[in-house]
């Protein structure tokens, strides 16, 4: 999937795929050299992959299709996982044909990319792209018929954001429609019903649309509006996850968490989803809000891409409260722990200094 959150210029697609604009500052170094090893090259050039396809953002992925199976009322099982992979495939093909379509304007702007440094060459992040986005088509297809009917034209969103609609007023909403289908595509996979994934999905696409707003302005700053917007729609989108109002009935909730029912012990248990929710609904308003107001107040290049930043990592707590607002416990536990994960990995891999954006 392409950026955002989705995946904006991470950032939606996988939509989502995952903003327009990444950072221009945050780009480590391509590997360094490592004693003792007798290819250096090779370790430059994971480096410079790893810097390509911003590794520490796939960890906002997953949730995409967790989230919508618990919102179609399913258990994730093995087509789940074939939805994530696909899922997967379709980001890091954004990614690397993100930096392909923007080597030029790159080569002047952000010459220590990996394409314009030359550590990669763009004819390699062209056949990455072709090669992840037919592997994600094929996980879809493996994964059946309503999932592949939902990842082909996420494929296609996918290429016409970073190919035709990235300038265009059209971009952050094909970003928002990358990042939903992304859901969708987890509840199509899982076998539920996508139709009752539809709301969760408007609400992740909602979240992946103001971030990608923002991110047309993280190398020029100048504008509190997007960042205004952004916070606003944080604030809707928060209110809309934690009110019970708004939550799965309980005839849902136990579709979605098997071995919660009964009538009167199904008001018991559906307390700890209400109140998960808005833990993490909490969590999700804290991540994305302050960078936002912060913005708002000096909507310089830094402090624009710092909330950038904070929409893009806040998109995990939100897919978990998403989860939770269906009634999944488990499955929102898993996808929020993949937060702290993804912090592990860029420290491991020593890519604390990768953007996301």
């Amino acid at each position: 999937m392409s950026r955002t959150a989705a995946t904006a210029r991470d950032t939606p697609a996988p939509a989502g795929p995952a903003a327009a604009r990444r950072a221009p500052s945050g780009a480590a170094s391509p590997g360094g050299a490592a004693p003792r090893t007798a290819h250096p090259p090779r370790v430059g050039r994971a480096g410079a992959w790893a810097e390509l396809l911003r590794l520490p953002a796939l960890f906002t992925v997953p949730g995409d299709a967790l989230a919508g199976a618990a919102a179609a009322g399913a258990r994730p099982g093995p087509r789940t996982l074939l939805a994530i992979g696909s899922s997967l495939c379709l980001y890091e093909a954004g990614m690397a044909l993100n930096d392909w379509a923007d080597r030029a304007e790159d080569a002047v702007e952000r010459p220590h990319r990996p394409l314009p440094s030359g550590r990669i060459r763009p004819a390699a992040a062209l056949t990455a792209a072709c090669g992840l986005t037919g592997a994600g088509l094929v996980l879809a297809a493996r994964a059946g018929r309503p999932a592949l009917a939902v990842a082909a034209p996420l494929a296609a969103t996918v290429w016409a954001y970073d190919l035709a609609l990235k300038h265009t007023p059209a971009g952050p909403t094909a970003m928002a429609a990358a990042r939903a289908l992304d859901l969708l595509l987890g509840a199509a996979a899982t076998g539920g019903a996508t139709r009752a994934a539809l709301p969760s999905a408007a609400l992740l696409g909602s979240h992946t649309l103001a971030v990608t707003a923002v991110s047309r302005r993280e190398t020029t700053g100048g504008s509190a509006l997007a960042p205004l917007a952004a916070l606003a729609t944080t604030a809707t989108l928060t209110r809309l996850v934690t009110d019970r109002r708004t939550r799965l009935p309980a005839g849902r909730r136990a579709a979605a968490a098997p071995g919660l029912s009964g009538s009167s012990p199904a008001a018991r248990p559906a307390r700890a989803p209400g109140a998960l929710a808005a833990a993490l609904g909490a969590a999700y308003a804290a991540t994305a809000a302050r960078p936002y107001f912060h913005a708002a107040l000096n909507p310089s290049p830094p402090l624009t891409q710092r909330a950038v930043g904070g929409g893009i990592r806040a998109t995990i707590p939100l897919q978990a409260a998403l989860a939770a607002r269906s009634g999944a416990t488990a499955t929102s536990l898993l996808v929020a722990a993949l937060a702290p994960a993804g912090r592990m990995f860029a420290r491991r891999a020593g890519m604390r200094k990768v953007s996301i954006t």
